[in-house]
C-alpha cells in the first residue's frame, strides 16, 4: 500500500492498567512499535486511537461522565509512549471533530469508548473517525473479535490494511488451526470466556489439561466435592456437554494445594481432587498433577497455554504455574501463550523470550481458534481489500 507521506490512522490496543496516573504494564505499547517505526520511516503522520476500560458500564452505574473521563483518559499512555519512542507524542482530548496538531509526528486520540457509538459499531461515528486520516491500519489484535466502529465499520470509509502486530498474531495463531501433532492445550484461569474455544478444542486438540477455577468447575460438574473452592456458574452450564465431547482428551488435576483462606499466609495442605474439605479452597495444582501434566506435555509439537494453573501472584500457590511454564520452555514445540493473566505469569517467571509466541489478545486468540481465523475485524479488512482492489 502506498503510504509515503500520508496521514495514517492506526487502531491500537492500549487498554492497559493505569495506577496513580502511570502505566503499570507497557507490553501492549511495545508490541505496536514495529508498525509505528515503519510508518515513521515512510514519513507518515501517525494518528493512534484506542479504547481504555469500560466507560459506558460506569455511566450506567451512575458515575459522572467528567469523573469517568478523568479516570479513563489515555493521557498517561501518550506520556509512556513518548518515553518508549524517544519523541513527543501529541495528545488530543477527543477522537472525532478535532484538529490534528501539526507539530507532532505521532498523536494519540482520547479513549474511543467515551463515545457509546464505538461499541454499537455506529457507521456515522466510524465516518467521523475516518476523517482523521487517509489510510487505516488495524494493529489492535486484542479487539479483532469485536465488531466495533474503530475496527469494523471504519473499513468501509478508507483504504484499510493490517499492521505488523496483527500480521504476527495471525501467522502464529494460524498454526493452531492445522496444528502439528500431538497438539496439547492447557486451559485454566478464572474467566468464563473459554466455553466456545473448549468446544472447538474438544475436537481439535489431542489433550486438554485443566487448571484453576476452570478445573474446579469441571470437577464439580463431574460430581466431585470441591469444598469452598471458586467455580464459574456460566461455564458450569456447559461443562457436561464439553466433558462428553472431549471424552478422554480432558485431563483433570488429581491433587490440589488447598488453603483455609484466600491469603498467602493461609494454612495449606495437599488434597485429592475427589474431595476437598468444607471451608477449604483449591488455589493451585498439586505435586502429583504437576508430574502428570509434564508427562502429558512430553513429546507435544504444538501447545496452547491459556490461563495460569493457580493463584501464581501468591508465592504459596505459584508452583504449578511456574513449573509447567518452565517445562514448556524445554519442549521442541510451537508454544503459544495467550490472555492477560497468562502474559502476567510468563513475565512474572521471566519466560518471555523462551516461548514461541505470546498473544496480546486473550479473548481474541481463543475466538480465532473458535471461528477458524474468521474474526469480525479481520473479515472486514479482507472485504475492504477486495473492494479497493477492484
Amino acid at each position: 500500500m502506498d503510504i509515503e507521506n500520508k496521514r495514517v490512522l492506526v487502531r491500537v490496543d492500549y487498554n492497559v492498567p493505569i495506577k496513580n496516573g502511570m502505566v503499570e504494564d507497557d507490553t501492549r505499547l511495545k508490541a505496536t512499535i514495529p508498525t509505528i517505526n515503519y510508518l515513521l520511516e515512510k514519513k507518515c503522520k501517525i494518528i493512534l486511537m484506542s479504547h481504555l476500560g469500560r466507560p459506558q458500564k460506569l455511566l450506567k452505574k451512575g458515575k459522572a461522565f467528567e469523573e469517568i473521563k478523568k479516570e479513563l483518559t489515555l493521557k498517561p499512555v501518550a506520556e509512556d509512549l513518548s518515553d518508549i519512542l524517544g519523541l513527543n507524542v501529541g495528545f488530543v482530548d477527543d477522537c472525532i471533530d478535532i484538529e490534528i496538531p501539526q507539530d507532532n509526528d505521532v498523536i494519540l486520540l482520547e479513549n474511543l469508548r467515551l463515545h457509546k457509538e464505538e461499541e454499537s459499531n455506529d457507521e456515522e461515528f466510524a465516518k467521523k473517525l475516518s476523517k482523521n486520516g487517509e489510510i487505516f491500519v488495524n494493529d489492535a489484535f486484542g479487539n479483532c473479535h469485536r465488531n466495533h466502529a474503530s475496527v469494523f465499520a471504519i473499513t468501509k470509509f478508507m483504504p484499510s490494511c493490517a499492521g505488523f502486530l496483527v500480521e504476527k498474531e495471525i501467522n502464529h495463531l494460524s498454526k493452531l488451526l492445522n496444528p502439528e501433532r500431538p497438539f496439547v492445550s492447557i486451559v485454566a484461569g478464572a474467566k468464563a470466556d473459554k466455553i466456545g474455544a473448549l468446544k472447538v478444542l474438544a475436537q481439535k486438540a489431542d489433550k486438554i489439561l485443566l487448571g484453576g477455577v476452570l478445573a474446579n468447575t469441571f470437577l464439580k460438574a463431574k460430581g466431585n466435592d470441591i469444598g469452598s473452592s471458586k467455580f464459574d456458574e456460566e461455564t458450569f452450564k456447559f461443562a457436561e456437554e464439553i466433558i462428553n465431547a472431549a471424552g478422554k482428551k480432558l485431563i483433570f488435576p488429581v491433587d490440589t494445594i488447598t488453603a483455609d483462606k484466600f491469603d498467602n499466609n493461609a494454612n495449606t495442605k495437599i488434597a485429592s481432587t475427589n474431595k476437598t474439605e468444607k471451608g477449604w479452597i483449591s488455589l493451585d495444582i498439586g505435586p502429583e498433577t504437576i508430574k502428570l501434566y509434564k508427562e502429558e506435555l512430553k513429546g507435544a509439537k504444538t501447545v496452547l497455554w491459556a490461563g495460569p494453573l493457580g493463584v501464581f501472584e501468591m508465592e504459596k500457590f505459584s508452583k504449578g504455574t511456574k513449573e509447567i511454564g518452565e517445562f514448556l520452555t524445554t519442549l521442541d514445540a510451537e508454544v503459544i501463550a495467550g490472555g492477560g493473566d497468562t502474559i502476567a505469569a510468563v513475565q512474572h517467571f521471566e519466560l518471555t523470550n523462551k516461548i514461541s509466541h505470546i498473544s496480546t489478545g486473550g479473548g481474541a486468540s481463543l475466538e480465532f481458534i473458535e471461528k477458524d481465523g474468521k474474526l469480525p475485524a479481520l473479515v472486514a479488512l479482507e472485504k475492504a481489500y477486495e473492494r479497493d482492489d477492484k
